[in-house]
């Protein structure tokens, strides 16, 4: 079986902070990672997606964390095709210059190539030191809602993966069609051509935007499971309302079986929580890495 890394999307959430999951003299930028991981193997970098990172932070996180830990970057906004505020990108990207987005939204495939290339090289830059020391786990391009099956979105994911060559990449689908019992298949096979791996979800079902609980694995370097809570306002509401959820101990162990055997076909298998209001997700990355360790023989 390959190895099982569990952890939460984010470390820095607004909430954790005041949750008090972090002790008395951890709180400051070093300290909060220091001791995050030492009590979960692996983060996910959702910042990533709402701002460029850039390559002094990637360097600092190397610094301060251990061998073997794992940072999953969630790809910036603008390379997904979601509407992004022009105030995300670096200061010198902004502007009223030719192929410069002004100030506002910049509109979801709105944008100059001139520009894309230019963020695409931002970004890949900032992982490098990740990708340098073993820490990066996975690039996580997640697809909005409208990204339906279907050839344009094929020669998109062609294109992503093209530009991401030599990336870790992980994939997670927002549109349900992707996972419906009559396209499941191809899409399998499709990401296992691009060598990307698929991002199995659990979330609330029966709701208009529910993904099926699959755990498929199409790259067997890794395979990415991502725990969003069960709240009946996913696709709505606020951030609060989509992933304020605290999920019960049977809950994840009725999960188990599936995980044990994606990590079986896997060499790595992330368990990622992104029910992130104050500590519910740690709390249920902690309790589902229990559940994963095998009894002691």
């Amino acid at each position: 079986m390959g190895e099982v890394l569990v952890g939460a999307c984010s470390w820095t959430d607004r909430q954790l902070l005041a949750s008090g999951w972090y002790p008395r003299g951890r709180r400051d930028a070093e300290g909060r990672l220091r001791h995050y991981a030492s009590r979960l193997p692996v983060v996910e970098v959702d910042a990533g997606y709402y701002a460029l990172p850039n390559r002094r932070t990637s360097e600092l996180w190397v610094e301060r964390t251990p061998e073997g830990f794992r940072f999953d970057v969630k790809a910036f906004s603008l390379l997904t095709g979601h509407p992004t505020r022009a105030q995300a990108l670096p200061a010198d990207l902004r502007g009223s210059g030719p192929g410069r987005p002004g100030s506002g939204v910049i509109p979801s495939g709105r944008v100059s190539g001139g520009l894309l290339d230019e963020v695409w090289g931002r970004f890949a830059d900032a992982v490098g030191p990740l990708r340098a020391a073993g820490r990066l786990g996975a690039v996580l391009f997640q697809f909005p809602p409208w990204f339906a099956p279907g050839a344009r979105a094929e020669a998109a994911l062609d294109a992503c993966v093209r530009r991401a060559q030599g990336w870790p990449l992980a994939v997670e689908f927002r549109h349900p069609g992707w996972w419906e019992p009559g396209r499941a298949e191809t899409t399998h096979a499709l990401l296992s051509a691009l060598g990307a791996s698929a991002v199995g979800t659990d979330m609330a079902q029966g709701l208009p935007g529910s993904l099926p609980p699959v755990v498929p694995v199409t790259r067997p370097a890794l395979a990415v499971v991502r725990f969003h809570g069960r709240s009946r306002a996913w696709g709505r509401g606020t951030k609060e309302d989509r992933f304020r959820y605290d999920y019960d101990v049977s809950e994840l162990a009725a999960r188990v079986p599936g995980l044990r055997r994606a990590a079986e076909l896997s060499d790595e298998l992330h368990v990622l929580f992104n029910n992130c209001c104050a500590d519910a997700a740690v709390r249920a990355a902690e309790t589902m890495r229990r559940l994963l360790t095998p009894p002691c023989r």
